[in-house]
């Protein structure tokens, strides 16, 4: 008995083992695609790769990451993913990046995003905000000096102010930053910083003292945790007064200077792999009616078919210059053509 009490466990121990291989020998098989980045543009990967792996009867494996749209544009320019999810275009610098380590890529506009600036709604006095205002809060100068309420509007309350914003590897804080401050990356740094828009939903919603700006999905996923402020636009703005993010003001172009476009660049190395071209297309075809069940506002269907055709014509490179373009309309954006 004895004896065998000893060989039980070793016998055991080998089925585990020999079952693991098997499991890890099923999934070596099934072909996989790997997307990081912005968690802005996560909710739609998320969404068409859901969708995509249902249609393939789990043939096919797609992981979507969150690293952030800078962090992901890291991984994709060593070849380490398939698709990269981008809240705002390739920077110059990630261009000589992925150049010199022979990574070329489709840039393929997919929705566009209202970038939307909320409260806690335990926050009774602020229901709108104009652009000089969030320039006044969020510009480098600011940082140490601006730290109440009162000093935004005189008539808003002498307490503290509590900044939420993305981090610095995101796409969001460098149109946010951009469009605001006039210079990517120029900012405060004395605010809650995250890459993850939950993280910024979960601080300020109970705080009401909180300001903070995130995706226009993610404000509407949790509007009754959050109130969001009018924006006005300020002498550069198309239409004049305080606006409110939505579907139509973004694609009327009135919610200034905080639309924009968001992106997935795929690598043309990996767009090679049969796989991966199936994903690609299937996500231009399936995007728009997703995109808008995620709160997002899809381009017109003439925009993913141009796109289809230039992916399947294999035109690579970049429409924009290494950098973002604030208040960019979607007919503005159509008129783009990608160069290397």
């Amino acid at each position: 008995m004895q004896t065998q009490f000893k060989i039980l466990p070793g016998f055991y121990a080998a089925i585990l083992c020999f079952s693991s291989f098997q499991v890890s020998a099923n999934t070596s098989e099934a072909p996989s695609i790997k997307i990081d980045g912005s968690s802005t543009v996560f909710p739609v990967s998320e969404a068409v790769a859901e969708e995509f792996q249902n249609s393939k009867s789990g043939k096919v494996k797609v992981t979507v990451g969150i690293s952030g749209t800078g962090g992901g544009f890291k991984k994709f320019c060593r070849g380490e993913t398939d698709l990269q999810d981008a809240s705002r275009p390739i920077l110059s610098e990630e261009m000589v990046t992925c150049k010199s380590a022979d990574v070329a890529y489709f840039e393929i506009p997919i929705a566009f995003d209202a970038m939307t600036i909320v409260v806690s709604p335990k926050n009774t006095w602020a229901k709108d905000i104009t652009v000089d205002e969030l320039k006044k809060i969020w510009e480098p100068a600011a940082q140490g000096k601006i730290t109440k309420w009162n000093q935004i509007r005189a008539e808003w309350p002498d307490q503290e102010l509590h900044l939420f914003g993305a981090g610095s590897d995101s796409g969001t804080f460098d149109y946010f930053t951009e469009a605001i401050n006039g210079k990517s990356k120029a900012s405060r740094s004395d605010y809650t910083a995250s890459e993850d828009d939950n993280t910024l939903v979960q601080g300020i919603t109970s705080d009401k003292n909180a300001l903070g700006y995130l995706p226009f999905a993610y404000y509407e996923l949790n509007k009754k945790k959050l109130k969001a402020l009018e924006v006005n636009g300020g002498a550069k703005a198309p239409v004049k007064g305080n606006i409110f993010p939505s579907a139509k003001t973004v694609e009327d172009g009135s919610y200034f200077p905080l639309s924009r476009p968001i992106f997935i660049y795929v690598s043309a190395k990996s767009s090679e792999k049969a796989e991966v071209k199936e994903f690609v297309e299937y996500y231009l075809k399936h995007v728009g009616k997703l995109a808008k069940e995620v709160q997002y506002v899809p381009l017109p269907s003439k925009a993913y078919d141009l796109a289809l055709k230039n992916f399947k014509a294999k035109k690579l490179g970049t429409a924009f210059g290494g950098h973002s373009e604030v208040g960019l309309k979607i007919e503005e954006l159509l008129k783009r053509e990608a160069k290397l």
